[in-house]
């Protein structure tokens, strides 16, 4: 695999609703940065409120990658992710930038700090049906079938992520695919470089995570949902299956009451931060900072920037 030993990042990551988005701003203001969001639902145009992506004027003042990257009809993966990620470093090193890399997606975040294998795309057919078995199984139901059909790779998968039903699926399409063996970059690292993570206790981040979709629905949800169905918007699609859209998409068509719609949206954000902080705590090796609801943004960014100068950059691998 080719790696790009010049290729070097500075790395925020944490559970959602941590404030890392806000912290990355701001240090790559100061520091004349570019920023490569490793969020696996950024990337979808016209799905800004939902998934909380940067403002229109923050983004004028930085360069973003790997935001708005697909229409929401589009698949996309940790592939695409590093063919995003090698365009953000060329640019940037053409232009003597730095790059900040920040996000919960662990996956991303490791496929760049140690590789990812060469790996077939799903056919759209074996997607659907795993996707349909998802739909009306579960999780279980896609564990049940990985263990006929691909015996080991169920525990190959980190702990973290058994229960998650897009790593699953996409098992069952590699399978399909004819990979015999779960992907290296799916395992542990036996040595992991150190990066620099944000947490928050708890009770804090459950008010956050509340405010944050009471401000989604105030701020025009259903609204930017409805715009989406109305341009064809396949409610079956991966990117409407997004914590907050399932929801959303539900209301609109009077399967769920607003607050029955927030609550939940809330309380899967909430599965998603327990999800990430367990993947990180599992996968790699993080510097974490601990904030407060109340600590000031500078505050906390003059930590995160200690905590890069201390270690500086880490090397990254890209494809091609």
């Amino acid at each position: 695999m080719p790696t790009a030993g010049h290729a070097h990042a500075y790395f925020l990551v944490g559970p959602t609703a941590t404030g890392k988005t806000a912290v990355a701003q701001h240090l790559a203001e100061r520091r004349g940065a570019e920023i490569l969001s490793a969020d696996s639902m950024l990337v979808y145009r016209g799905m800004d409120i939902g998934t909380a992506k940067p403002s229109h004027e923050e983004r004028q003042q930085i360069r973003y990658w790997g935001v708005d990257a697909v229409a929401p009809s589009e698949s996309y993966n940790v592939s695409r992710f590093l063919d995003e990620a090698r365009r953000c470093f060329e640019s940037a090193m053409a232009a003597g930038k730095s790059v900040i890399v920040v996000g919960g997606t662990g996956l991303y975040i490791k496929a760049l700090l140690v590789g990812l294998d060469e790996l077939p795309s799903a056919s759209p057919e074996s997607r659907k049906k795993w996707h349909a078995v998802f739909q009306e199984q579960g999780v279980e139901g896609l564990r049940g079938a990985l263990e006929t059909r691909g015996p080991g790779w169920l525990s190959a998968i980190p702990e973290s992520d058994q229960t998650n039903g897009r790593r699953l699926i996409r098992a069952l399409e590699l399978i399909e695919a004819g990979v015999v063996a779960p992907p290296r970059s799916w395992a542990a690292p036996r040595s992991k470089p150190v990066i620099t993570g944000l947490a928050i206790a708890r009770e804090a981040l459950v008010a956050r995570i509340e405010a944050r979709v009471q401000a989604m629905y105030d701020g025009g949800l259903l609204d930017e949902v409805r715009g989406l169905l109305e341009k064809g918007w396949d409610p079956a699609c991966t990117a409407a299956q997004a914590i907050g859209y399932a929801e959303a998409v539900a209301c609109l068509k009077g399967a769920l009451a607003q607050d029955e719609a927030a609550r939940l949206t809330a309380q899967r954000t909430r599965q998603l931060a327990k999800r990430q902080m367990t993947w990180f705590r599992n996968q790699s090796a993080v510097s974490w900072i601990t904030v407060t609801a109340t600590m000031p943004l500078e505050d906390i960014a003059s930590r995160v920037a200690a905590d890069w100068d201390q270690r500086g950059p880490q090397s990254v691998v890209l494809p091609g």
